[in-house]
Parts: structure tokens; sequence; C-alpha cells
């Protein structure tokens, strides 16, 4: 399907791009929810905290949330008839405060439950490319590559080669009962009886799982983080302790809370406060699981309160008003647009990290402080398909396809027949897309521009670049001009991305060169917009677009292996990257790894991912300069079945795409890539 389509978006929109089905998806995804960003309006409320004192400590804060409208008769007693309380702007909330500052603050009702709280199951694909994201900011790539190391194996000294974890694509939750066993022997003994279940806990797949594979887990529970880390890099060693945890808590007693909710009356508002106190740890003595928003709930729970009786009054020590303002929903990190892909069904395990990265690649999308935004390009390539393919590169069309190649391998549905259906409606919709777009100009938005050279209307192009002026008398008159940020109608992708110049009298909004004086024009080339002095050629100064607007460094919690100062996450020329925060003093760089250790005889280096001066993406020995070894296309750790060269190259051209050849140039092996 996506060879049939690419080729309309290389007429409409530029040559190489893709259209596969699932990655078209995943765009569509990131692109709406952009534009609920944009069109998000917010709207202000206000909350009134009251900072209370018991007779007994501590001092607790309950937070207004009912507005008291009258009392009922319920079951021979009188209860209270409750409303919610919405406190609009700053003139309710401060007229509420001033009549709360009168009444007395009484306990209404005081409950205690106790509560559980389960483990969650051992680790699938997706949860643990999502754990990996947001507990060690690993990416979906990075991830399923160190998972990929674990798996393979790795020398544990006398013992030799050996694979740490089960194989790491898989979407089911079994577990074999000797690893069960095992498991429960090791909690038994190092941990105690108290926290092993009287039963093995079983965890239920979802209804489309293959189950070809078990859990990922790994393959001995004995082999504990700590027993194995001199053996693992860094990274490698978190994310095995990170698969351990999960295996070991999933077979473990839950934790249990006594939570306490104390409801205060004052006046007509209720208060609520709400507080716990952890009563047995249970499986949170190993592992807690991570999330992707604050948990309001989970933090009011942490709250110590006082022992408290009904009707007892209570001490009003302050109130506090608080403005909010409701917020925009979220851009997707990787974590979050797995997880959404997961949910709708889109997608398999092995593949979510070849579709995050291909529309990366294909610059449709790109990341911006972990979060995906799409690029004018991603979303140029978005309206076009869905406009011409409405059902294919819908949502749940794409999950409806998945749930029919499960009913073809189930043998509930030919696949001829599936084929037939599909490509019965596919191969009109490609007609109708392509005689619709012949009457599509190549990406011309009209503007009131008008040009310079032959006096004609200037309109908006998509070039290699990105947008552009350009003349409507092509060919006869080639006229370009590049898009200036205040054109009307222009929008910005978002209120970040807008750049602020000074403004320079009788200038061009863009300032003064600080070498000539002359006005600094916008100029758009490989790496985006940058500022150039309208005297070139004889003056060539140029400065970035974010060369006054710097991002701040993000200190991680890890030391320099050179000078033992913190490593921070840094932004440059060519995106993030981390280093030292010691610099200039110190300029060590901890280099993105491929996952394999170099190939040469001899060396013990890994292969990392490095940048010539023009940027381009080499991989190179981290040894170098004592070992040279360097390639352009990226090298991957699997054995060639042809003439057993150690490793494999993976590169991806115009016609086959992502595929994976053999170094040797004397071995003609090549495969698709996975």
């Amino acid at each position: 399907m996506g060879y049939q389509v690419s080729p309309l978006l290389w007429d409409k929109v530029q040559r190489g791009l893709s259209a596969g089905r699932v990655q078209s998806v995943a765009l569509r995804l990131v692109v709406e929810r952009e534009r609920e960003i944009r069109a998000f309006w917010k709207q202000e409320y206000w909350t009134i905290d009251a900072h209370l004192h018991a007779s007994k400590p501590p001092v607790f804060d309950a937070r207004a949330f009912k507005r008291i409208t009258g009392s009922k008769p319920v079951d021979g007693s009188i209860e209270l008839a409750l409303a919610d309380l919405q406190i609009p702007n700053e003139e309710q909330a401060r007229a509420i405060e001033q009549a709360l500052g009168k009444e007395q603050f009484l306990v209404h009702s005081v409950g205690t439950r106790e509560k559980r709280r389960y483990p969650v199951p051992p680790f699938i694909t997706s949860k643990l490319q999502q754990e990996a994201a947001r507990k060690l900011r690993f990416s979906v790539k990075r991830t399923m590559a160190l998972a990929q190391r674990l798996y393979e194996g790795i020398e544990l000294g006398e013992e030799g080669g050996v694979g740490l974890i089960t194989y790491m694509r898989t979407d089911s939750t079994r577990v074999s009962a000797d690893a069960l066993a095992e498991a429960r022997d090791y909690i038994g003994q190092q941990y105690g009886a108290q926290y092993l279940p009287e039963q093995p806990i079983y965890y239920r797949s979802k209804k489309d799982a293959q189950d070809a594979h078990e859990a990922i887990r790994p393959t001995s529970a004995l082999r504990a983080p700590d027993s194995v880390r001199r053996y693992l890099q860094e990274d490698e060693f978190k994310l095995y302790r990170l698969i351990w945890q999960r295996f070991l808590a999933s077979q473990m007693n839950p934790a249990v809370f006594d939570q306490t909710t104390i409801d205060i009356r004052a006046g007509h508002i209720l208060f609520r406060a709400t507080g716990s106190v952890e009563k047995f740890d249970g499986f949170l003595k190993v592992y807690k699981e991570g999330t992707d928003v604050k948990d309001e709930e989970e933090e009011e729970l942490k709250h110590k309160l006082p022992a408290v009786t009904e009707g007892e009054a209570l001490e009003l020590l302050k109130l506090m008003p608080e403005q909010h303002f409701t917020e925009p929903p979220a851009r997707y990190s990787e974590a979050t647009l797995v997880k959404e892909l997961e949910e709708k069904g889109i997608g398999r395990p092995s593949t979510y990290a070849t579709i995050l990265s291909v529309i990366q690649d294909r610059n449709y999308a790109e990341k911006r402080s972990g979060r995906f935004l799409p690029t004018e390009l991603g979303e140029v390539v978005n309206d076009l398909l869905v406009e011409s393919f409405a059902d294919i590169f819908d949502v749940q069309y794409t999950a409806r396809m998945e749930e029919e190649l499960d009913e073809i391998e189930e043998g509930k549905l030919p696949w001829r027949e599936a084929l037939r259906e599909f490509y019965a409606k596919f191969e009109k919709d490609l007609r109708d897309a392509e005689r619709n777009m012949r009457d599509i100009k190549r990406m011309e938005q009209p503007t009131d521009q008008v040009c310079d050279k032959c006096g004609k209307a200037m309109v908006i192009r998509w070039g290699r670049f990105g947008r552009f002026l350009a003349c409507t008398g092509y060919p006869d008159c080639t006229s370009t001009r590049e898009l200036p940020s205040d054109l009307p109608g222009l929008e910005t992708q978002s209120e970040t991305e807008e750049v602020s110049v000074p403004e320079v009298a009788g200038g061009n909004g863009y300032g003064e060169c600080p070498n000539c004086g002359r006005p600094m024009a916008l100029k758009r080339g490989r790496f985006g917009q940058f500022l150039a002095c309208t005297g070139y050629p004889d003056c060539k100064t140029t400065r970035r677009m974010d060369q006054g607007d710097k991002k701040p460094d993000v200190p991680l919690d890890e030391k320099c292996p050179q000078c033992g100062s913190q490593m921070v996450v840094k932004h440059g020329r060519f995106g993030e990257f981390t280093a030292c925060s010691n610099y200039p003093s110190c300029k060590y760089i901890k280099h993105k790894t491929v996952g394999m250790t170099c190939p040469k005889t001899g060396c013990a280096g890994e292969l990392v991912e490095r940048r010539s001066k023009r940027g381009k993406v080499f991989y190179g020995c981290s040894r170098y300069p004592d070992c040279d070894f360097v390639s352009w296309n990226r090298p991957v750790a699997q054995k060639c079945p042809k003439c057993g060269s150690p490793y494999l190259l993976e590169k991806t051209t115009k016609r086959e795409g992502a595929i994976r050849v053999c170094p040797n140039e004397d071995c003609s092996f090549k495969e698709a890539a996975a």
C-alpha cells in the first residue's frame, strides 16, 4: 500500500517521502494532538485550602470541594445535600474566603478503610518501552537495542556468554512454571514468607496477544542485578535491573494502606482531607511503576492526618485561595505515543521502535524536550493522505486491519477474502486520489506579496528546506524569496517556536549586523532558519536563530568518568547530547552507543554514534584514535548467514527501503531490515 501511495507525495510535495499504513496513523495522532493544543482555550478556576489545627498534631490542609445546599432524610438519619463547588474567578474566591473567615470549622465525618495496591504484570514489549522512557529516559530505539544485547548474551566471567533476559518482542504476560517456582523461592528466602502469596500469581494477556513468547523476564530470578553489575555497561545494568525488579514484584503480595478521609463543615462549604499510613509495603519493597502524569490522588495520600472525632472543632490558621488554569492535553512523548498506539490496537510489539524512528527520519515530526511536534512537512503529508484516503489512514480502520490479520492467523478469515475486500476499495481510492491530486498545484498558497522582478503575484511553495515564496510566472520568472515570519495568514507551529529579534530604526525587524551595522535578513538553510548580513558577500556574518534563547542544561544523576563532575543534557546545533557540566575545563561527551562491541579484531571498544563537521551521522569505535573503525551505515550485531561476518550494516535506499547488507564486498547477502 505504501509503495503505491508514496509516489503521490513525491509528485505533490517532495521526493523520497513515504506513506506506510501504520506510520501514517502515528503521524496523524501527533498532528491532531498538536491542533488540539493550538485550539485549546484556557479557562480560569480557583481552589481554596484551609490550614487547620486539631487538638492533636500535626496541622493539616483540607480543600473545599462541595457546596452544602441543604439536608435530606436517608434511612432514618439526616444527610447533607451537596453540589459540586465551582469557583470560576477571583471575585467569587474572595467572597467565599471572606464568608469562611467568620465560620466555625467542625469535623463532619471521619472514615478509615484498608486499601490494597496490587502488583503489575511482568513486562511485555510496549510496557518495557514505556517504563524505560519514564524511569531511565531511554528512547524506544535505545531500549530495544539494549534489550537485544541482554537477550543475545553477556560474558559473565567463568560462566561464559549468558542470555540474561527472555525474548524482548512479545505481547504475552505468560510465565513458565519453572520461572515462577524459582522466583517464589527467591522471594521467600530474601524477603520472608509475609511477602510471598499462597499461590503463584497468573496474569491474563490481552485478547489479541499472540502468546508465541513468554513475558520479558530475567532468565533466572536468582541472578540479582548486583551480582552481574560488573559485567554490564551502565545502561545495560539499568535496563536489566528494571526487568528483574518488575518480574520479581509481579509475584509478591500487595501493599496495604490505612486510608483516612476527614470531611469538615464550615458554613455552607464542605472541605475534605485525605491521607494514608502504610501498614505493609508488599511488592513496593522491590518495584513501583512509573506514571506519565502527576498522580494528584497519590500525592494527597502521602499527607499525615491527626486523630480527630466527629463534631470536633478545628482551629483555622489561614485560608489559601489559589488561581489555576485548565491545561491543554500534553504532547506525546515516546512513552505516551507507544501507549496510545497499543491501546488503539495499532502496530505490533516489534514495530513501535521503527514507527517512531521513521516519522522522525522522514522529518514528519521532531522531538523537543522529549515531546513530539509535527513539522510543516508532517502536517502537509498528513492532510494530503487523510483527505485522499480518509478510511485507510483512519485510526479505527487501521486497528480493524490488525484484527483481521489476527483472524487470518487463527484461520477464522480466508486471506484471499480479506485481501480482495481491502484492495477493491483501496484501488478505487487510489484512482480517486490520483484524479483529485491532478487539480492540486504543487503546494501553492496564495499571498499578497508581489515579485520584485516581474510584478506577478508570489505564492507559498514547498521545497527541500520548507516553505518559501515563489513567483507565479515560473518558468519564465524564477524569482524566489525567503518566507517572512510576519506574512499575514502565516501560522507558526506553536507558541514555543516564535522567534523574537530586536527591532532597529529603519531596519526590517531582524536587528543589525554586529560587524558592519547593516540589516540582518532571515535565511533558511540545511539546518533551518538563521540570520545573515545583507552585506554578503562583503560581510559573511551569520547568527543562529536560537543564539539569544539558549535552552538551559538539564542535570542528570550521573557523574563524569573523567573529572567526577555532574553530567548534564545540553542542547547543541544537532539537538540534545550528554556532556560534563565542567565544560570547558572538562570536554567529556557521552556518545550514543549502537548496541555492539567494535568488530575489529583485538579491540574491546564499543561502537558509538558520531557526527561529521557537516552534521552527518556516522559510526565509530569509542577507543578512537587507538582504533580507527568507522562506518557511514549503522552496524548491527547480527551474524551474516552467508559468509559468517560478525555483523551486518543497516541502510536505507529509495528503491528497497530499510535493508541489511553484509560489509564483506565479496558477499552478496541482503535482507529487509526488521
